[in-house]
């Protein structure tokens, strides 16, 4: 481990050492409705942090602090906060479980060291849990799971274990078996110590009750203690040997195999309870601390540095030079931008310099803040480990790397979802319109898959995001926060363009006007390119037919005409183009003119390439009462629904499919009035496809007309 490593080098006092292991940077996550924010919350109230309880559908829980958090009784932004148990410093992000504002989960997982997947007694895994899932497995985050609402009838956690096991492919054993289910779920069998605890009130002040392990269940809690230690086995050598030869397992010792296979990311340890009932949270604590990592027991960040291009590490030392990722920012109405770091490596005090090494510019540090949801406490300085807030940066966006000026170093990049929906918006009154254009800005800079563009055809400001709550909530924050009221259109599709096969093109951008003139040729192949992964440029120029330093403009005028297709004006995607041979004169070539031969090269092979136009698909989820399941069916149908299964789920159906979402628009709506209001739904960005050719042909034409007028 890397705390032995560094015990043994003694490079950091024990002091440091023992700061960092009582540390966890943890988040929780989950789909919506899960109960993820009454989990943060509960956590609040036993560390201490809180004194009252904080309850989601009566507007006052802590870490839901924006009014509209409040008022829709949903997680909209991530909100960080330190607190203690048992002598561990957690620091602690809770999550949106909406889709809507996927980012806020991607982000927060990008600089977190653990984390607690929460899923709900009764649905078990839902889409939105799918998702939180991979992102954390897109960064190797170790997870703990906890089955929440195990209270609620219809609550089976054997079964949303099974499904844990089932579809998210994880080896994923209970660490605890709940007493009682549904109304009658009373406490849990810790499957470690073999010990039982029983709630006897709902008071959250109440000490479980420690007693013998009920008859009923001693049978269950043995079979399943054996699984425990079977699964552990499967990732762990020195369980694999004292499973083999049959030897017992003393409770120290699971524990210590559980935290080394969950650090390893090989197992994900199930806990239970029932967070609104304040039942099971002290011992999910007691799992955060005991399972999930500190900064110690990971390896160290990876990074470039932009002056050698060479990998460099960077490991979690205070003696090591500064290196931090900016991964969130938020406006705030008294002090300005407030960005969020995590502190991968060194310290940080007030009044220092530090360098944005992803922008090559200095940054000066004002005020650190130590943030607490909405509420802000200063310090001195911050260390490794640490998530922090700096008030006033000036040019720092989220997924910069901020470092020593004297050791520069740029982490991985964060990389942000396309938005897949748009509309347009315009100032209701002239008054409106310099508010507007700043409240945009400071909407973008805050939220990466927020995006503003101006169309020039339609002299309209579009802006785009990742479905209708997303834009619904962000102009509402408008007229709250920056006084703004905007107009704003139906929601329109946000389509892209591909091409239907390879083609050469050729760009030329030639011109004489008496003096010196411009000139610049390209040669490309263009292919149609991988699904979702963008353009892909790549330089095949041999012998000099076009000089190192003009290589750079070429791209950059591929990329600039890539943002407009020539089918409907669409962006462009999924294709690789490929700079083969050019040509170049001694006095006439320019940055200018290659960008220009570029753009031009680029558009004329759109042209050859049959170009497509392609829509977003959604991952679509519909669950209903069985006797509604025709109706349902056969209006999906009508919306080019392609249905992929149907389960049971207690007395409803499940009807998971992917659905187009052009088609989906209002379906709120339907969906409760062909069922009196009793079915729900939850859709999610999948894929791009090809739009049917009649369709196509329909959104061009009306693209085209809109366009002239």
């Amino acid at each position: 481990m890397v705390t032995e490593k560094m015990n043994e080098q003694q490079t950091v006092p024990d002091k440091e050492i023992e700061y960092l292991q009582n540390t966890r940077n943890m988040g929780v996550i989950a789909h919506i409705d899960a109960g993820k924010t009454t989990v943060s919350e509960r956590i609040l109230y036993y560390t201490g942090k809180s004194y009252k309880l904080g309850e989601v559908h009566e507007g006052t829980a802590v870490m839901d602090w924006m009014e509209q958090e409040q008022e829709r009784g949903i997680t909209i932004t991530s909100a960080a906060t330190t607190c203690f148990w048992k002598g561990k410093r957690l620091n602690l992000i809770d999550t949106p479980g909406h889709v809507d504002f996927t980012i806020e989960v991607e982000r927060s997982l990008k600089v977190l060291d653990g984390c607690v997947v929460v899923f709900c007694g009764v649905a078990g895994v839902q889409p939105q849990s799918e998702t939180v899932w991979r992102q954390a497995n897109k960064y190797k985050v170790p997870k703990i799971a906890f089955v929440n609402k195990l209270d609620r009838v219809g609550g089976d956690f054997f079964k949303v274990v099974k499904d844990i096991q089932a579809r998210l492919k994880a080896n994923a054993q209970p660490v605890q078996i709940p007493i009682g289910a549904e109304d009658r779920f009373k406490g849990i069998v810790d499957l470690v110590s073999m010990k039982a605890y029983i709630h006897e009130t709902d008071d959250p002040d109440e000490t479980p009750k420690e007693m013998p392990i009920p008859e009923d269940l001693k049978a269950v809690a043995s079979e399943y203690r054996h699984n425990l230690i079977e699964k552990l086995a499967e990732s762990c050598e020195s369980t694999m040997q004292k499973y083999i030869n049959d030897e017992g397992i003393y409770p120290d010792e699971l524990k210590k195999y559980i935290r080394a296979a969950v650090i390893k990311n090989t197992f994900i340890p199930v806990f239970c309870g029932a967070a609104f009932k304040n039942k099971g949270i002290p011992f999910l604590l007691d799992g955060v601390t005991e399972y999930l990592p500190s900064p110690l027991d990971l390896p160290p960040v990876k990074g470039v540095n932009p002056e050698t291009g060479t990998e460099e590490m960077r490991r979690p030392d205070n003696s090591e030079p500064f290196t931090a990722l900016a991964f969130k920012i938020m406006s705030d109405p008294y002090v300005g931008n407030l960005t969020y770091l995590r502190v991968y490596a060194g310290t940080l005090s007030k009044g220092s310099y530090i360098l944005n090494a992803t922008k090559g510019s200095r940054e000066r540090v004002g005020k650190i803040l130590r943030m607490h949801a909405n509420k802000q406490e200063i310090i001195d300085d911050a260390k490794t480990g640490d998530i922090i807030a700096l008030v006033a940066l000036k040019d720092t966006t989220t997924g910069d790397t901020l470092t020593d000026p004297e050791k520069p170093l740029v982490l991985e990049k964060m990389h942000f979802p396309e938005p897949v929906i748009s509309m347009a918006i315009e100032p209701a009154t002239k008054a409106d319109q310099d508010r507007l254009g700043q409240a945009l800005r400071r909407l973008s800079m805050e939220d990466p898959t927020f995006r503003v563009t101006y169309n020039n055809e339609t002299s309209q400001t579009l802006i785009s995001g990742m479905g209708e709550l997303h834009l619904e909530v962000l102009v509402d924050r408008m007229k709250r926060e920056f006084n703004v009221v905007a107009n704003v259109g139906r929601p329109q599709v946000a389509y892209k363009e591909t091409i239907g096969k390879m083609v050469e093109a050729t760009g030329k951008f030639i011109q004489q006007t008496g003096g010196h003139g411009q000139y610049g040729h390209v040669e490309f192949k263009m292919a149609p390119g991988e699904k979702g992964k963008g353009i892909l440029f790549v330089d095949e120029i041999k012998g000099g037919a076009i000089p190192r330093e003009y290589i750079k403009s070429v791209k950059e005028g591929v990329f600039e005409a890539a943002k407009s297709g020539t089918l409907a004006g669409y962006p462009v995607t999924d294709m690789t183009v490929t700079l083969y041979d050019g040509s170049f004169h001694e006095v006439d070539s320019s940055d200018l003119a290659f960008s220009m031969a570029a753009q031009y090269g680029f558009s004329s092979g759109m042209r050859q390439a049959n170009p497509v136009l392609l829509e977003p698909v959604m991952d679509l989820e519909v669950t209903t009462p069985e006797q509604y399941l025709g109706e349902v069916i056969g209006d999906l149908n009508s919306r080019r629904v392609k249905i992929e299964m149907i389960e049971q789920l207690f007395d409803a159906k499940v009807i998971r499919g992917f659905a187009p979402l052009a088609e989906m628009f209002g379906y709120a709506t339907i969906i409760r009035s062909l069922t009196q209001g009793r079915a729900t739904y939850t859709m999610e960005p999948s894929f791009y496809q090809e739009v049917p050719k009649h369709i196509a042909l329909k959104i061009v034409e009306g693209r085209t007309t809109n366009n002239k007028r």
